[in-house]
C-alpha cells in the first residue's frame, strides 16, 4: 500500500510511452498530453532518447505502467513479424484503461498512384520538404540519400493489414479512421468504451 496521500496520488501526471520518438521535441502529439510525463523510447543513441531500446523489447518498462503508448510513423520500419511483438509490449505496458494510438502511412490511399505509374508524383509538402509516393511506400529518399538506413519502409499497412495486427492483442476495442497526407491512424483500448459519447471525445481529444 502506498504512503503517499491519495489527493497526491491523483495528481500523479499520467504517462505516456513514445515509441520511435526521435529527438526530443520532434514528434506530433495532441495538445491534450501537454502535461503528461513523456518517456521516449528510441533505438538511435543519436536523439537522445529516455530509454535506448528498440521498440519490440520494451522490457525495461514495468507491466501496466502507462496509460497511453503513442507510436507515430514509427511500425512501418519494422518487419511485419516485429510489428507483432510491438504491439504485444504496448499491451503488456498498458494499464488496464490505458489505450495504444498507431499512426502510419496508407498504402491503400496511394493505390491510384501505383495504378497510374506514378510513383514519382509528389503527394504532399512536409517540413523536411516533398513527399512522393515512392516515399510513403519505401521511405523518405532524402534521409536515406543521407545514410539513414533506419529510415527505409520495411512493411506496409493498409486497413486490413493494421488491423490484423492489433488483434495479436487482446484489446476490448480497436477504432480506425484515415488522417491527412494519407495517413491511417487507430486506436485500440485495454477497456472498451462506455458509449459512443466517450469514444467520440476520446477521438476528437486526439485530433484524428
Amino acid at each position: 500500500m502506498s504512503d503517499t496521500p491519495e489527493h497526491q496520488q491523483a495528481a500523479r501526471p499520467k504517462l505516456l510511452v513514445n515509441l520511435g520518438s526521435g529527438a526530443k521535441g520532434a514528434s506530433w502529439l495532441p495538445a491534450m498530453f501537454a502535461e503528461w510525463r513523456q518517456l521516449r523510447i528510441d533505438s538511435n543513441a543519436n536523439v537522445a532518447p529516455d530509454i535506448l531500446a528498440d521498440v519490440t523489447d520494451l522490457s525495461a518498462i514495468e507491466s501496466g505502467s502507462a496509460d497511453v503508448v503513442w507510436s507515430a510513423h514509427c511500425l512501418q520500419h519494422l518487419y511485419l513479424f516485429q510489428v507483432g511483438q510491438m504491439i504485444t509490449e504496448a499491451y503488456r505496458i498498458l494499464a488496464d484503461d490505458g489505450f495504444l494510438c498507431v499512426i502510419v502511412p496508407d498504402l491503400q490511399a496511394i493505390g491510384e498512384y501505383i495504378v497510374n505509374d506514378q510513383l514519382g508524383e509528389v503527394v504532399y509538402e512536409s517540413p523536411a520538404g516533398p513527399v512522393t509516393a515512392y516515399d510513403i511506400i519505401f521511405g523518405f529518399g532524402p534521409h536515406l540519400e543521407r545514410g539513414h538506413f533506419g529510415m527505409a519502409h520495411k512493411s506496409g499497412f493498409t486497413p486490413n493489414v493494421l488491423l490484423e495486427q492489433l488483434r495479436e492483442a487482446p484489446f476490448a476495442q480497436i477504432m480506425m479512421q484515415r488522417r491527412p497526407n494519407h495517413e491511417l491512424a487507430a486506436v485500440a483500448c485495454k477497456r472498451e468504451p462506455a458509449d459512443d459519447a466517450e469514444r467520440e471525445a476520446l477521438l476528437a481529444a486526439l485530433e484524428l
